[in-house]
């Protein structure tokens, strides 16, 4: 049989489908690779304009490119502002005027900072840097740019003189140490930085020696607060001690306070986790400082006016405990938690002008929303009850929400909207489009089902219904499970290379991505329910998904396939080894054995929670739980991927796999891709990774003879390797004819 070319679909499908169906050109593997990143959005200070970035995939050198963007937050009207070929800009950031922005881009070389008009014109260059810019900001008064730059062993910030035409620039007095984080005061006054206490020449040195040898867990010095004075120039030092170090700091906008956090500073094995922080306030007229939490999970912020510290972190110092919104009077007294008694999780929030109230994202089930929390009385308000994934913040200054939102037929996209009509979507202003392509696309349904599982709890999933669906059909079914497990699968746009249900909806199979147990967006008990038995709880939540679809009339209990990345790859692997019923199953990534994957891998703490605790200490459940443990019940033909240079799940799992099934003779084939990390970021590996997944299922599943051919994968090319989208489908339209 001839191979198929499996960047396009085969006409004979075409032929088949529904008028209805051929409205639009099926997904190809190419418009994966394709797809753009819309990101960096910020919105500047009068309300009037979103500066972002927009990253466009380049095929030939295997990297993405950004250029920068404007939007008219009144009009929608979009413009692209920079066109540097082969280069990057990133990072922009509004002047204080909202008529001005700067940048960094390596257009010249060395990354460097740029100034740019909102009506366009030639970017001018502010920054000569030998070694290039880490990182610039803005003083809120419009008249100083300061940046850091120079190698990062000895890194120090300038200062660009914006009140003077020529924008001269001034080197401050020279740190002991290299600099890390730098932000304004509000004031303008004094400029706040992080530093180390001390830079090891001797570890530089020997590593430029080509003495390169890798010590585990090596020694590093404490990091900590600084500022500089402007005007005298005097540094001060704010926290000291070599116990912790500091990492990130925030300013309040009256001057008077400083937050950071702190993590202890001692040697371990093994993974630093979130709640190892220690939440700090810092009274910037006194010096004194007080801990606010000795563990601390998730952002802080403080309210406009001062006098509030909001903060996310759970009532109880557990993994996967929900993260309550909390808030503490800066001047002191005890914090209040503002969503006690809610099964609500919150990793960010923004306050309101008037310090009165806060706005957050939260994810419930398949969608996302917006909700604000009033401070005096803890009313909660849902604001959005779109389909979709939305995300975002509120802008004090512009007074105005800048969101993202997804949709399962609409990549992410930025909108902008005024608090008082938010719930209404026709007055959203989309101020960006990256990628206009997909409505050129024909896309399978999307729809949330919800199932029993055995043990009589509901779960719920995404499915995908095949192009042209007709009910009372059976389909072939190819169940995508995601990592995590701490995750969801959720209705947004889905074009990626770990999960690309719309190719297999356009060869016919329908998709189901469940939302087993283990997985975010439905309540704090629902995830952490597979603590001590992980493997067993997830794959029935999935099977019973299974089942109920073929009960449904909608999937054909003979034609199913499954694949999954990281966790979905631990998952995949146990479900080899605990039934014959797939056809083929793809695994990714995925762990096998749980003892030798402790010391593997570069965390542990959540495999201590998942699998009841340290392997020496939960021995029994190791096994228990480990796929490799029943690997002699498999039978299904088994295709393995993982990254040569994977910390997370190494590719020692994968090797005891592949290893087992060809001793116990069943077909199995085995992808490793060079110098890959737990994602796969080289876009021909993914590219690979994707045509190989949906070749094996075409041959298990549908019969076809060939598996896997250079040629069909070649074939999915463009002609020119730097084709945009719209000429990449050109390309493989002319090639079909």
């Amino acid at each position: 049989m001839r191979a198929i070319r499996w960047g396009i679909v085969p006409a004979i499908l075409m032929a088949v489908l529904p008028l209805a169906a051929q409205a639009g050109r099926p997904m190809t593997f190419m418009d994966v690779m394709e797809m753009r990143t819309v990101g960096s959005g910020q919105l500047a200070p009068d309300g009037g304009h979103v500066v972002y970035t927009v990253g466009v995939p380049h095929w030939k050198s295997g990297k993405v490119f950004t250029d920068i963007f404007v939007g008219d937050a009144a009009t929608g009207r979009i413009r692209q502002m920079t066109f540097t070929r082969e280069k990057s800009e990133t990072a922009p950031q509004w002047a204080r005027d909202g008529r001005r922005f700067a940048f960094l881009s390596d257009r010249e070389g060395s990354q460097q900072v740029y100034l740019m008009s909102t009506e366009g014109g030639e970017a001018r260059k502010l920054t000569e840097a030998k070694d290039g810019v880490h990182a610039f900001a803005f003083s809120r008064d419009g008249k100083w740019l300061a940046f850091s730059a120079g190698k990062a062993e000895d890194r120090q910030i300038s200062l660009v003189d914006l009140a003077l035409e020529d924008f001269p620039v001034t080197a401050l007095p020279k740190h002991a140490t290299p600099i890390r984080d730098l932000a304004f005061s509000e004031d303008g006054s004094r400029l706040f930085f992080t530093s180390p206490d001390r830079v090891d020449k001797d570890d530089l040195k020997r590593k430029e020696k080509k003495f390169d040898v890798r010590v585990a867990d090596p020694e590093q010095p404490s990091v900590h607060l600084w500022s500089m004075d402007l005007k005298d120039k005097t540094e001060k030092r704010w926290t000291e001690g070599a116990d912790f170090t500091v990492s990130g700091f925030q300013l309040s906008m009256d001057g008077r306070w400083a937050s950071y956090r702190a993590f202890p500073a001692a040697r371990r094995v093994g993974d630093i986790t979130r709640e190892e922080a220690s939440l700090h306030l810092l009274d910037l007229g006194t010096g004194q400082g007080r801990r606010i939490l000795e563990k601390f999970a998730g952002f802080s912020a403080f309210s406009p006016d001062g006098r509030w510290l909001a903060y996310a972190a759970p009532e109880r110092f557990e993994r996967l405990r929900n993260e309550k919104l909390w808030v503490v009077p800066t001047a002191g007294g005890p914090a209040k938690n503002l969503l006690a008694g809610r099964d609500m999780s919150v990793s960010s929030a923004s306050w309101s002008e008037d310090s009165r109230s806060l706005y957050f994202t939260e994810a419930q089930g398949v969608d996302q929303h917006l909700f604000a929390l009033t401070l005096a009385d803890g009313a909660l308000a849902q604001l959005t009850k779109r389909t979709g994934v939305i995300n975002g913040s509120y802008n004090l200054e512009a007074r105005a929400l800048l969101l993202t939102y997804s949709h399962p037929k609409m990549p992410l996209d930025l909108y902008v909207v005024k608090p008082a009509t938010v719930g209404q979507p026709s007055s959203w202003v989309k101020v960006s489009d990256g990628n206009p392509q997909v409505g050129k696309l024909a896309l399978g349904e999307t729809e949330a089902v919800r199932w029993k599982a055995k043990d009589g709890v509901t779960v719920e999933g995404l499915l995908i219904k095949p192009l042209g669906y007709e009910k009372g059909r059976r389909y072939p079914l190819i169940v995508q499970i995601h990592g995590g497990p701490a995750a969801a699968d959720m209705n947004g746009f889905q074009g990626r290379y770990v999960t690309y249900p719309h190719i297999y909806a356009a060869a016919g199979y329908a998709v189901l991505q469940p939302n087993y147990r283990g997985s975010t967006n439905y309540g704090e008990a629902f995830a952490r329910q597979i603590g001590g038995n992980f493997m067993r709880l997830s794959y029935g939540d999935i099977m019973s998904g299974v089942d109920h679809l073929i009960a449904e009339g909608i999937a054909d209990p003979d034609r199913l396939g499954m694949m999954g990345w990281s966790a979905g790859g631990h998952l995949s692997s146990w479900t080899l080894t605990q039934t014959d019923r797939f056809k083929a199953i793809s695994t990714g990534a995925g762990a096998v054995n749980w003892i030798s994957m402790y010391a593997e891998s570069d965390v542990q703490s959540v495999r201590e929670f998942y699998l009841g605790g340290r392997p020496y200490d939960a021995w029994d459940n190791f096994v228990k739980e480990s796929a490799l443990k029943y690997i002699r019940n498999a039978k299904t033909p088994t295709l393995i991927h993982v990254g040569e240079a994977d910390q997370r799940v190494p590719k020692p799992q994968s090797d005891e796999l592949y290893m087992a099934l060809k001793k116990l003779g069943v077909p199995v084939e085995y992808l490793v891709y060079p110098g890959m990390p737990h994602g796969l970021t080289e876009p021909r590996y993914q590219l690979v990774k994707m045509v190989s997944e949906f070749s094996w299922f075409e041959k298990w599943i549908k019969g076809r003879k060939d598996w896997f051919e250079w040629k069909a994968l070649l074939d999915t090319l463009p002609a020119d390797a730097e084709a945009k989208p719209e000429a990449a489908s050109s390309a493989a339209a002319a090639r079909r004819r």
